[in-house]
């Protein structure tokens, strides 16, 4: 008797967690304003990507690739009180690849992990004064990121097999 391969079709629902890390680099505000500290903030990350694998059995190795956006907020702040004295906003798009490995537990029961890395590129951003939206500055800001993301999924479904 020959064992049947494992099935990957079929609609999936499921459960991740996972955590990021974001690189920015930017100007100094040091020379320009003594105790004075830049402060940023990820908000949001929305993903858009596609996937193409290779599966052994129950294991299956894939890469991905796509567009990955973020909800920038970046402000100025007096180091020693923490005020606020200019900011700005964005949404930031740029590329993702990843890499990732499934594993079915059982015909209905898929672990998960993957890694995503995404190349946001740099900008000049305008940043202003709280009160009246006041221009205060422009600095030029560099950002990378990097996701790991674990998940836990229930599939459905599969192709329909005639049985005699």
């Amino acid at each position: 008797m020959i064992a049947a391969a494992y099935d990957w079709s079929g609609f999936y629902i499921g459960l991740n967690g996972g955590g990021a890390s974001s690189r920015k680099c930017n100007a100094s505000l040091q020379p320009l304003l003594p105790g004075a500290t830049n402060r940023s903030k990820i908000d949001a990350v929305g993903l858009f990507t596609g996937q193409i694998g290779y599966a052994v059995n129950n294991v299956l190795f894939y890469v991905k690739g796509g567009a990955i956006a973020v909800n920038d907020k970046y402000e100025g702040v007096v180091t020693a009180t923490g005020a606020v004295f200019d900011s700005a906003s964005e949404t930031r798009w740029g590329g993702a690849v990843g890499v990732g490995l499934d594993y079915g537990v059982t015909p209905t029961i898929v672990l998960g992990i993957d890694y995503i890395h995404g190349f946001m590129g740099s900008r000049d951003i305008t940043l202003t004064i709280p009160v009246g939206g006041v221009f205060s500055r422009t600095d030029r800001i560099r950002q990378d990121i990097d996701m790991v993301t674990a998940r836990i999924s229930y599939k459905f479904g599969g192709p329909v097999i005639a049985k005699y």
